[in-house]
Order: structure tokens, then C-alpha cells, then sequence
């Protein structure tokens, strides 16, 4: 094989990575009663137990007539959630183009099973025709579906070379994410085989880390100078933190990485070229590779043959 040729179609070799940030979102119902009377409720999609949250309800009347004896009452059939204020809402009277806010916070029990739970809401009003004759209340349900979920989830994401050779120095990075809560006191430790050299340091700390924002380490490692057989070892990822709740939670990933011999001819992570013996720094032009001494080449390709007959006579 003529090495010298596959060296430009090594060189363009590149890669790249990218790595999704999750979103949370919240739900809106929007109604429209007799008389022009507009209701806003947004509630969270999905929350976690244990945790609090909120159901903000906004009311608009955008129609010429007033509305009087204006009622929401707020049940939970199965007790998943607890209110932590009033469930009853009474409005004597909303006049034309007026408004009305507020916002409702429920707890999630803690004995609350994983799933789809429900708030229900009655609504009521009276519009008053010409602003003076009161009509027959107008009454309508609402049904809230909110998804409980047991436990916030916290994700280790690791980029790492598919397989690396001897003697040889490769990133290994680290993305750790919040994806439901706000977390504190972040540890993140790296744990590597004894026969692997770490540079840097193997432990990272970080007071607060924000949903959804993910804490990124890259760390160099360099393989052990021999390596016989291929074979594969662990590299453990090991992740404490405090929760929104004040508890203390911990997480683990072991990360398996390939090793293996480094053959005749090999490309470095940073596009550096090993041909045998001889490197071949990544920043050195097209023009001094393809410059490198015939007798170099010829003098390693020379040495590998030999080595392959002794092994021949051996065996």
C-alpha cells in the first residue's frame, strides 16, 4: 500500500458533535362565555412529587355588560394534589373592559402515584343583560391533566473516541444536565484505570446549576506507552448533588473505552499522523509531508519486515 497517497484523504477527515438541550413547557386553556367574558388558565404540563406548583387564572370581560356572582371552585378527585390556599374564588362583580387575576399552588403528595392526575374546575357567572337585568347563572367544567412524575432526572452525556491506540492523548468529555429542577452543590468525579494517565483534575465542583444549562468537562488522557491485545476498560463518571428539595442524590455512569494496538499507520484526535515510528505533527503543511526523506519511509517499512520475520521464525 502506497501511504503516501492516503495521506491528504486522511487529513480532511473531520467530526462533530451536538448535543440537544431539553425544554419544559406549560399548558393554556383559553374560554369564551356569554357576553364576551375571556378565561385564562395556564397550569404546568407535568410536575414532580413532592414539589409545588402553580395554576395562574386570568378573566377578562371585553363585552358591554357587567357579570356578577363570578365562582370558580377547584377539586382534585383522587387528593394527588393539596391546596395551599383557598379552592373557592368569588368575584361580586366584573364590570365592562375590567379584569381579574390570581394564581393558585398546589403541593404534589408524596404518595401520589406516576401518571396523568386531574384538577377540575367550575366555573359560574350572571351576566347582567343591559346592565340591569341579572340572567340565569352560566355554569361550565374544566379538566386540568397534569402528569406527575416520580423523580427530576439528571443525565451524564460522555463524547469519547470509538477506539484509541497506545501512547496516545484523546479527550474525554463530560455534559452533565438538569433536565426538571434547579440543583446545587454539583460534584462530578472521574475515575480512570490506574494504567490511564489523567491530566488535569479528575474532580469538579460547581455551587448551582441551572435547568436545562448543561456543565461541560473536557479532560485529556493519554493510553499506556504498550498495549498487546485490544481490549476494553471502564471510566466511571460519578455525579452528587443537592436537589430543589434539599436532598441529597447521587448518579453514576461507567463509560466502557476501547484500547487497542497502534498499527503501521495512525491519525491522531488532533490530526496528527503517525506512520510506524515517525509522527507527523498536525500543523505541518501538505508540502513537508509529502517532502518527508524516502529513506525514512523506506528504513520503517524496512524495520517492520523484519520484525514480522522474526515473529515467523518464532512461531
Amino acid at each position: 500500500m502506497d501511504v503516501l497517497k492516503l495521506l491528504p484523504v486522511f487529513i480532511l477527515i473531520f467530526s462533530s458533535f451536538c448535543i440537544p438541550l431539553p425544554m419544559v413547557y406549560a399548558e393554556d386553556v383559553t374560554e369564551t362565555f356569554e357576553g364576551g367574558m375571556d378565561l385564562q388558565i395556564t397550569y404546568p404540563e407535568s410536575v414532580m412529587i413532592g414539589r409545588i406548583f402553580s395554576v395562574a387564572i386570568h378573566l377578562e370581560n371585553n363585552g358591554w355588560e357587567n357579570k356578577q356572582d363570578i365562582s370558580f371552585a377547584i377539586s382534585n378527585p383522587d387528593f394527588a394534589f393539596k391546596s395551599l390556599g383557598d379552592e373557592i374564588i368569588t368575584i361580586e362583580e366584573l364590570t365592562t373592559s375590567s379584569s381579574f387575576g390570581t394564581t393558585l399552588d398546589y403541593e404534589v403528595s408524596k404518595n401520589t402515584n406516576e401518571g396523568t392526575h386531574f384538577l377540575n374546575i367550575s366555573y359560574s357567572q350572571v351576566l347582567v343583560s343591559n346592565n340591569v337585568d341579572p340572567m340565569p347563572a352560566t355554569k361550565t367544567a374544566i379538566a386540568l391533566p397534569i402528569m406527575v412524575i416520580k423523580e427530576p432526572v439528571v443525565t451524564i452525556q460522555t463524547t469519547t473516541p470509538e477506539s484509541i491506540f497506545s501512547n496516545t492523548e484523546f479527550q474525554f468529555e463530560v455534559n452533565v444536565i438538569s433536565e426538571d429542577i434547579d440543583i446545587s452543590d454539583l460534584t462530578v468525579q472521574i475515575i480512570v484505570p490506574q494504567d490511564i494517565e489523567f491530566r488535569g483534575d479528575t474532580s469538579y465542583n460547581v455551587s448551582s446549576l441551572q435547568k436545562g444549562i448543561p456543565f461541560n468537562i473536557k479532560a485529556e488522557m493519554i493510553t499506556p506507552t504498550t498495549i498487546s491485545t485490544e481490549h476494553t476498560i471502564p471510566v466511571k463518571v460519578v455525579v452528587s448533588y443537592t436537589d430543589d428539595l434539599g436532598d441529597e442524590k447521587s448518579d453514576s455512569s461507567s463509560v466502557p473505552l476501547l484500547l487497542r494496538p497502534k498499527t503501521f499507520l495512525e491519525i491522531t484526535n488532533d490530526g496528527g499522523i503517525w506512520v510506524g515510528d515517525f509522527f507527523i505533527a498536525p500543523y505541518v503543511s501538505i508540502g513537508t509531508i509529502v517532502g518527508i526523506p524516502a529513506g525514512t519511509i523506506f528504513s520503517l517499512l524496512l524495520r517492520r519486515a523484519v520484525e514480522r520475520r522474526k515473529k515467523n521464525k518464532k512461531s
